[in-house]
């Protein structure tokens, strides 16, 4: 198994997470597939579209979906895991705080400057952006997207596939629904 980086979506969430893997230093080659775009923002060249996946499987045995749209990005990484031997990576920021209590499951971006703090659970596909906090003992559904600076208040539940926007304080509900915890690919 080699040590290299395939990222769908070469947008600026794609720039966001190479940036995020150049700095957790564990990769020794990252690239881009991206079913729109030849290039990144920055100027790299992707080498193929999501078509292209199973093949680049040889060169690739680590990948993330770095997509803003969750169900775009939850549908992906469900295809990566039924359909090819990719290992989907979480990007955590070495920059970002994430408690030693904490679970982050596959696929999920953790960016700089994030608290993720004691018992929470961050689940499949979620990214965790710049300055959020998420408070002790809240759990973040499948591909919930914490914006820039916004927090989850302590002991929350957030629903699969939410986004908290930017400077937003979510609230703990009283109860939450089994459908809203998990993603549901028939919505």
């Amino acid at each position: 198994m080699n040590k290299n980086l395939l990222i769908i979506g070469a947008g600026t969430y794609g720039v966001l997470a190479s940036e995020i893997a150049k700095d957790v230093g564990c990769f020794e080659k990252i690239d881009f597939v991206d079913d729109e775009r030849k290039n990144t923002p920055n100027g790299i060249d992707v080498v193929g579209t999501t078509r292209d996946i199973d093949e680049l499987a040889v060169e690739y045995s680590n990948i993330i979906v770095a997509i803003g749209n969750p169900d775009v990005r939850m549908s992906m990484l469900k295809r990566i895991k039924e359909e090819t031997t990719y290992s989907v990576v979480s990007l955590v920021s070495p920059k970002a705080y994430v408690s030693p209590s904490a679970q982050i499951m596959s696929g999920c971006i953790i960016e700089p400057l994030t608290v993720v703090h004691t018992g929470c659970v961050i689940a499949a596909g979620c990214i965790i952006s710049a300055g959020a906090v998420i408070n002790h003992a809240s759990v973040c559904c499948e591909g919930v997207h914490v914006d820039c600076n916004a927090t989850v208040e302590g002991y929350c539940i957030v629903p699969a596939e939410t986004k908290i926007c930017s400077g937003e304080v979510y609230k703990k509900k009283a109860t939450a629904s089994t459908e809203e915890l998990f993603f549901d690919p028939q919505k």
